[in-house]
């Protein structure tokens, strides 16, 4: 495959759709920004696509609590075509806003769809949170890498990463322990909040929302839909680093890694 398609989802709020863009066309990819309007008239388009993104914001103003009216959206009209491209091994990213409209939507952690070999019931079994601070995060913090299932973290080499966040409702709660537990087992936790020297831990800011065992990110059992609170999109150039001035950064940047990561498994596997 010589371009891989990626599908950036835009509604009322999002805010995160350029940058996404940016970042996937420098990973090699052929990019479109589509409204929902657009997908909800025609719903077949997502089949063009090898990876369908929800970008971050704020979407509809996150009434009803954040992600939820997309959610519920995505939902009733389009879960169908959701499903499909699922079943196609294609690929799904949620970043913050994008995650939150996932878990809501019942697609991340779908540990007990995987238990009872279902096909994607639409049940709901984790959330996130308004932040243990009371406030508005935005800053930026430290991730380790926990999981070796998960695509986006398939050729990993630097730990741990640097990332923004910018969420008021970033706090992952499982619906139960055995949830918890289960996502642990599964090797479904890609990342979670660290210190500078890659140690998990819930001390604040390190772990800026108070999430259970320090959550950041998680996938599905498949390893292709993943969710993530912070923004990988939001560094994709060095210049974007707040101490770019001073410090020798590597490349590629962290945020990029992931990008890199997505469109090689498109163009080894679809």
């Amino acid at each position: 495959m010589s371009e891989p398609k990626v599908f950036v989802l835009r509604t009322a709020g999002t805010n995160c759709d350029g940058e996404t863009k940016y970042a996937c066309a420098k990973a090699g990819a052929s990019v479109d920004l589509i409204h929902i309007n657009r997908w909800l008239a025609n719903p077949s388009l997502l089949h063009q696509y090898h990876f369908f993104i929800i970008a971050g914001g704020f979407s509809y103003g996150d009434d009803l609590g954040a992600g939820t009216v997309l959610a519920n959206q995505l939902k009733q009209k389009l879960f169908e075509e959701l499903r499909r491209f699922i079943q196609e091994r294609k690929l799904v990213l949620g970043i913050c806003n994008g995650f939150q409209a996932l878990v809501k939507l019942g697609l991340l952690p779908d540990i007990q769809s995987a238990a009872s070999n279902q096909q994607f019931p639409i049940i709901q079994e984790s959330t996130l949170g308004p932040n243990d601070s009371g406030k508005f995060e935005d800053r930026w913090i430290y991730l380790k890498k926990s999981s070796n299932r998960c695509v986006f973290t398939g050729n990993w080499y630097r730990d741990p990463i640097y990332l923004p966040v910018a969420h008021g409702e970033g706090k992952f709660i499982p619906v139960n322990k055995k949830i918890l537990d289960t996502l642990i087992a599964n090797d479904q936790v890609v990342f979670r909040y660290a210190d500078a020297d890659g140690h998990p831990t819930k001390k604040y800011p390190w772990n800026p929302n108070g999430s259970v065992d320090n959550i950041a990110g998680i996938c599905d059992p498949t390893g292709r839909i993943m969710g993530m609170m912070p923004h990988p999109e939001r560094f994709a150039e060095i210049t974007n680093h707040p101490r770019w001035t001073r410090e020798k950064l590597p490349e590629p940047t962290d945020g990029m890694l992931l990008f890199l990561n997505a469109i090689k498994y498109i163009k080894e596997n679809l």
